[in-house]
């Protein structure tokens, strides 16, 4: 009676090993498939970043370009009004002059 309460003690336990390597392989198969998922993701996570970047670098070369014409422009303007200025100065003069005549 013993050997075959010891032998039926023996099948549980060597039941209850395989049932626990069991859940551990399937534990093990949903960690690889999330880890493949994670992958995948972080995999087009690096693509969106570098396509960001990219176009974040040639925002700031047109940013440049653009202050660079903004400050030729700004120079052009001040250029004219000194000009206007000297315009207006001699139209004065001629004026004055036509009046003294």
């Amino acid at each position: 009676m013993i050997a075959l309460e010891w032998e039926e003690w023996e099948r549980e336990e060597e039941l209850e090993e395989l049932e626990d390597e069991f859940e551990e392989q399937e534990e093990l198969e949903e960690l690889e498939e999330r880890q493949e998922e994670l992958e995948g993701e972080l995999w087009e996570i690096e693509q969106e970043l570098e396509e960001l970047r990219s176009r974040q670098e040639e925002l700031e070369q047109r940013r440049e370009e653009i202050e660079q014409e903004l400050r030729g422009l700004e120079a052009d303007i001040e250029e004219l009004e000194r000009r206007r200025e000297e315009i207006k100065d001699e139209l004065e003069e001629i004026r004055w002059r036509i009046e003294e005549l």
